[in-house]
């Protein structure tokens, strides 16, 4: 096996499984937060987690982030939101294929950190049908190349409910999650073994989501925005940091 695809020693594994845990809570609270933690570790330490495993493991946990509170879906703003991440997600694979992905993943970190800088402002975001397709594009692009495709569509969706956040964010990025994952798959950039890398962390995640059914209830609406936009800046200079690290 190539060095670049061994299995980090114990050390490494278990930073990444005490991240991974973190990632969860975050996750499960504020509906977005596991890529943006994990992945600059990844990028770090050992880079064969992204996009791939990590985007297996957000996948998975958005999905039981949305079936937890199935009921407040937004199913319109779910259906534009996929729509433009099956745009972005093409547009990924083929950037990743001719350009230097670094470039656009650094571009929609700056933007996603003037978004937050405006939202902690007070300028409001309106969930329109075309800034909620426009959110999944570059959704698409940043969860492809980096596995970090939450903050556009938290941005757009800030002012939600958390139930309606959290469940719809969920949902979004389970459903993005396997188009990207097979599209990576198709080009030969996620492979058996970095499913198996995923499914060995998955007892961390699963830890990580349970500790969060406890908390979600004990955050109000504005906490849970602030958290969610503190979330957002993190996960945008994750990005920032994977490009430098690259």
């Amino acid at each position: 096996m190539p060095a670049a695809l061994s299995f980090p020693d114990v050390w490494h594994y278990a930073a990444m499984a005490l991240v991974v845990f973190g990632a969860a809570v975050a996750q499960g609270v504020g509906g977005i937060g596991f890529a943006m933690f994990a992945a600059p570790v990844a990028a770090m330490f050992f880079p064969q987690l992204a996009p791939g495993p990590l985007l297996t493991l957000g996948g998975f946990i958005s999905l039981l982030t949305a079936l937890r509170e199935r009921s407040a879906i937004d199913w319109s703003a779910v259906s534009y939101a996929l729509a433009g991440r099956a745009v972005g997600t093409l547009i990924a694979i083929y950037a990743m294929a001719r350009f230097a992905p670094q470039a656009l993943g650094v571009l929609f970190a700056c933007l996603i950190l003037a978004a937050v800088a405006l939202s902690v402002a007070g300028l409001r975001f309106a969930a329109t049908p075309g800034r909620v397709s426009g959110a999944g594009v570059a959704s698409g692009i940043m969860g492809t190349m980096t596995s970090v495709g939450a903050p556009p569509i938290a941005i757009v969706l800030q002012h939600a409910a958390p139930p309606r956040l959290r469940a719809t964010l969920g949902i979004v990025l389970f459903l993005g999650s396997i188009f990207s994952l097979a599209m990576l798959a198709a080009t030969g950039r996620y492979t058996g073994y970095h499913a198996g890398l995923a499914l060995s962390l998955a007892p961390f995640l699963l830890a990580g989501f349970a500790v969060s059914n406890r908390l979600r209830t004990l955050l109000p609406p504005h906490a849970v925005r602030n958290v969610l936009l503190a979330v957002c800046a993190l996960g945008a200079v994750g990005v920032l940091v994977k490009a430098w690290a690259s």
